[in-house]
């Protein structure tokens, strides 16, 4: 192995470390990692940009436009809102969830998916009073099933077939993941309804309420406001309904245990804990304001549907990195954050000071047409109901899922591949409006894009140097007495294993160019093997970092990391023994 082998690998074990410690966002690992090996001279620019020209990834692009047309149409919402049943909540309601949100997630992207159904799912739990977390890690364990089924359900799957076609020429079929995708659906389904179920917290507060909707609130005591010099108990503070005041920072002291006697004073921040529905009692109580430097004029009444919100800080978001105050949050999105949960937790710190991270979740005061303006956008995911439920926007809805079904259809029947009925059905959004320019430009998750295509290039780097072939030679002799079984176990594991420590689309495809040369070298079909690293970086469960859903679901349900080890890990082995299973006989070696 040459000296380029050896830069590789400790290029990729740097940024390994990076990733799994969050040192900097996937993408700009990634793309620093590639960065560094095309400064080296390892790869040259054209193989360093191959990776934003592949096949899959151009194809992912496309069916982000795809799935945001039927996003915006209403019609992911209408259906979602109206797909749990009226019964007593338990196992059948799980079923009504999960086969819908499977069937729908093997063809379109399943993060608005999960979007769509969050506010739904929890609305529908909390007026029934259980708690949302029996239900949220189902929602996106269904939802990355799904993703499995088709060769477009996930952009996993559309990475490794695009390396697939640049290293051999061969390509699967729309419906060839099926064969392993189905059964890991049925398996999957029955775990969560049997096992999983019982696995899953119940977690619910005072009065039935569950435990994830409660924030710690900030409030500001306006200096020489009328709050000054009285008690907490004079300014009516004491016995607020759903809110309880908590402590009161005055400069660096900090009162705990606060007692109802104490006295206001100008600037002090008043923490209180509670759930949303109390924000509006604080806004009658005059001195008292939101957050450290704003007024509740500066922003929308919360009275009336559509002010307050929640919303999940999204992978793709600008803002992470930033404290609320450096993005300047309100200037951007006009709308001011009352409080932040971090995967579940109370964060304390001032509001301004906080650093979003992705899946963090925002109490949100905003004006009515909040929606209209950023209810698209990638920055964030809302998980609240802002205004009811709209009309179905018919005639968008077929403009819509007319290109989904065509692009299906023509993909299916092998009268274009995929990438040209992806092209063919974006073209007629845009032609009929059903999508603007500038909704498909916002529509594009870029973060991921960069990921995949630099991705692609480091594996040009593992293949060009040989260190794929290195690595994928100590494979094949550390399994050799366990047969060609062993050795496709060894890439599904390894593989299952990088996704839920880095990204899922990472992880396939660095791990492609060996799964590819292991089968080679070992003189099997490396066709079972590609199949295998695309399962393995889709089906991912174990942790909320390992796939988007499953961060988008982790503040909402306010879940620990604990929780989805507990019902992800078992589920990630069943998966694996299926899909091997499934492998072994769907390509009969």
């Amino acid at each position: 192995m040459g000296f380029d082998a050896v830069l590789t690998l400790g290029v990729i074990g740097v940024m390994l470390i990076a990733l799994v410690m969050e040192f900097l966002e996937p993408d700009a690992v990634i793309f620093g990692a590639l960065g560094v090996l095309l400064l080296a001279g390892v790869v040259t620019p054209v193989e360093a940009l191959s990776g934003f020209a592949n096949r899959g990834m151009l194809t992912v692009a496309l069916l982000f436009v795809v799935a945001y047309g039927v996003q915006a149409s209403g019609a992911l919402e209408f259906f979602a809102d109206r797909v749990m049943g009226r019964g007593k909540p338990g196992r059948w309601e799980l079923i009504r969830l999960m086969v819908p949100v499977s069937a729908m997630s093997a063809f379109l992207n399943n993060t608005p998916i999960v979007a769509m159904f969050t506010p739904a799912v929890r609305e529908w739990a909390e007026r029934r009073g259980v708690a949302p977390s029996k239900y949220l890690i189902p929602l996106s364990y269904a939802a990355i099933l799904g993703g499995t089924c088709t060769l477009i359900g996930t952009s996993t799957n559309l990475v490794v077939n695009g390396m697939l076609q640049a290293e051999s020429g061969a390509s699967l079929g729309l419906f060839d993941l099926a064969k392993v995708g189905i059964p890991a659906v049925i398996v999957g389904l029955i775990y969560l309804l049997v096992v999983g179920f019982y696995l899953l917290p119940d977690r619910r507060g005072a009065e039935g309420a569950a435990d994830g909707q409660e924030y710690v609130l900030e409030m500001r005591v306006v200096k020489d406001g009328p709050l000054v010099g009285k008690t907490v108990e004079q300014a009516g503070l004491r016995h607020l309904k759903s809110l309880f005041l908590s402590e009161i920072y005055r400069g660096d002291h900090v009162f705990a245990a606060v007692k109802p006697d104490e006295v206001l004073e100008g600037k002090d921040r008043l923490h209180f804990v509670g759930v949303p529905d109390g924000v509006p009692q604080l806004k009658k109580i005059a001195g008292l304001v939101p957050g450290e430097e704003m007024n509740w004029d500066d922003i929308a009444p919360a009275e009336g549907p559509g002010r307050l919100l929640e919303a999940v800080v999204s992978r793709s978001s600008p803002m992470l990195g930033k404290t609320i105050k450096e993005g300047n949050f309100r200037g951007r999105y006009d709308a001011a954050v009352l409080a932040v949960r971090h995967h579940g937790e109370h964060v304390r710190k001032g509001i301004g000071g906080i650093r979003l991270r992705p899946g963090d979740t925002l109490l949100l005061l905003a004006g009515s047409d909040f929606r209209v303006r950023w209810g698209g956008a990638r920055d964030f995911y809302l998980i609240s109901k802002v205004a009811d439920m709209p009309e179905i926007d018919t005639k968008k809805s077929l403009l819509t899922l007319a290109p989904l079904v065509l692009m299906v259809l023509l993909a299916a029947t092998g009268v274009m591949d995929i990438f040209k009925a992806a092209v063919l059905a974006v073209l007629m959004l845009l032609i009929t409006r059903a999508v603007t320019v500038v909704e498909a430009r916002r529509s594009l998750e870029l973060n991921v894009l960069i990921v995949i295509a630099a991705a692609l290039g480091i594996s040009q780097a593992l293949t060009k140097t040989g260190a794929a072939a290195f690595l994928a030679h100590h494979l094949v002799e550390s399994v050799a007495a366990l047969g060609v079984m062993g050795l496709l176990a060894a890439v599904y594991f390894v593989t299952s294993l990088m996704t839920e420590l880095i990204t899922n689309n990472g992880a396939a495809a660095l791990m492609f160019p060996i799964a590819f040369k292991a089968a080679t070298e070992a003189g099997h079909d490396p066709i079972p093997f590609v199949v295998a690293v695309a399962i393995a970086a889709s089906a991912s469960f174990a942790t909320p970092i390992g796939y988007q859903t499953n961060l988008m679901v982790s503040g909402p349900g306010n879940y620990r990391f604990t929780d989805f080890l507990k019902v992800g890990v078992p589920l990630n082995l069943l998966i694996m023994v299926t899909a091997l299973v499934a492998i072994r006989v769907g390509w009969s070696f």
